[in-house]
């Protein structure tokens, strides 16, 4: 069986997609807990989505313990809920409550990069090999910026069977990794093309920078994503961990695996993402992030317009609302995805437990955080079909 870190909706962006026994409808407890709220509203221009709830309800008719929708137009709110958070004992999901956001991580990790870009420390142009002489193989022909598009031509670590082969045949989901074992796995594939020349989704690139941010700044990523980010915006419910352990209220994240019940993934040791997927979140606190980010309050306008270009061979990946229409592509740590209604700015992600979606316009007016938890579904499958129909709601309602 081979597994993935983090895949996506999007099957050209090369992430594996789990050939395994599903979850049937009847296997989860299928009755939905529902709440909708919002806050007062500051703009009378300002509407509830309609068909939000029913949608989400879905999600778990179809089959998954829970999920969550969170919905912020201009300065209103509104939280829909389903299902359960936990099966064992069973307790209804709550939008409060902490999940791990995979893949949405890659923004946050970018976003320190081009400060430092903005603060003269780094430059997009500069050479992995520059900052981790040594370190990956052809560093010198590899930029920054390469890294942050996916166009750098490494393989992504979390392809690679012997990346968790010691959590799912020993049993022990809390296992430590190294990063520099993921760096290293990766080097022995070799380069898939030359920098530049095409496009794969590879969390070794992450890897990377979170390295390179290091070496340039002398502290542990950790401390650079809490001082630039977290405190500063004060994500009080949002953090970077270095174990298993999740204090307080969480969602706890099902994989189904050789047979038909849910298998609780929540434990599985955050170091195997670190910088491509660990980071601990609420909707609330995604929502605020993507807001700061878009309407200039993290990057300098050079650095932000910088983060939403996107080269010629990062465009156009189908869509993971499967809307078929051009235009969506990858930016430098920002995904730009088309809607119905319009484009939206953020990052979706797939890890095991997990699948959480963070999109926003592009002046952060609209934005919708989506979280279901449970994964290693198939594209086709009628959760993640349903959790479409929720971000399409949700967004364009």
């Amino acid at each position: 069986m081979s597994f993935s870190a983090d895949k996506s909706a999007r099957p050209r962006r090369g992430r594996w997609v789990a050939v395994i026994a599903l979850a049937t409808a009847a296997s989860l407890p299928t009755a939905p807990v529902a709440s909708a709220s919002s806050s007062a509203p500051a703009r009378s221009s300002t509407s509830q989505p309609r068909g939000v709830q029913a949608a989400l309800d879905q999600v778990v008719a179809a089959g998954a313990p829970g999920a969550v929708a969170y919905v912020r137009v201009g300065d209103r709110t509104y939280r829909y809920s389903s299902g359960y958070g936990n099966l064992a004992p069973l307790t209804p999901i709550r939008v409060a409550d902490r999940s791990r956001i995979g893949g949405v991580t890659k923004t946050f990790t970018a976003t320190v990069v081009l400060q430092l870009v903005g603060d003269r420390v780094l430059k997009l142009n500069d050479s992995v090999e520059m900052w981790l002489p040594g370190v990956f193989p052809n560093g010198a022909g590899i930029t920054i910026r390469q890294l942050l598009n996916h166009t750098s031509g490494i393989f992504d670590y979390a392809q690679d069977e012997r990346v968790f082969a010691p959590y799912f045949e020993g049993g022990d989901l809390t296992l430590i990794f190294d990063p520099r074992e993921g760096v290293r796995i990766a080097a022995e594939h070799g380069p898939l093309y030359a920098p530049g020349t095409g496009w794969n989704y590879s969390n070794t690139n992450t890897l990377l920078l979170a390295m390179i941010v290091e070496a340039a700044t002398g502290n542990s990523f950790g401390t650079e994503l809490r001082r630039r980010i977290f405190k500063p915006l004060g994500l009080d419910h949002t953090s970077y961990p270095t174990t298993s352990a999740i204090p307080g209220s969480y969602i706890h994240g099902y994989w189904i695996i050789g047979g038909p019940d849910p298998v609780d993934f929540t434990s599985l040791s955050p170091t195997l993402l670190g910088a491509a997927g660990a980071i601990l979140s609420t909707p609330a606190d995604v929502t605020r992030f993507y807001r700061a980010l878009l309407r200039g309050r993290l990057l300098k306008p050079a650095q932000l317009r910088a983060m939403q270009t996107i080269d010629a061979v990062a465009t156009d990946p189908p869509g993971s609302i499967d809307s078929g229409i051009p235009g969506g592509g990858w930016g430098l740590g920002l995904l730009r995805e088309t809607f119905p209604c319009g484009d939206a700015w953020g990052h979706d992600s797939e890890i095991p437990g997990y699948m959480t979606a963070a999109w926003n316009s592009k002046d952060g007016y609209r934005q919708v955080v989506v979280v279901v938890n449970m994964d290693n579904l198939a594209h086709d499958h009628p959760i993640t079909q349903a959790m479409r129909a929720v971000l399409l709601k949700a967004y364009c309602g």
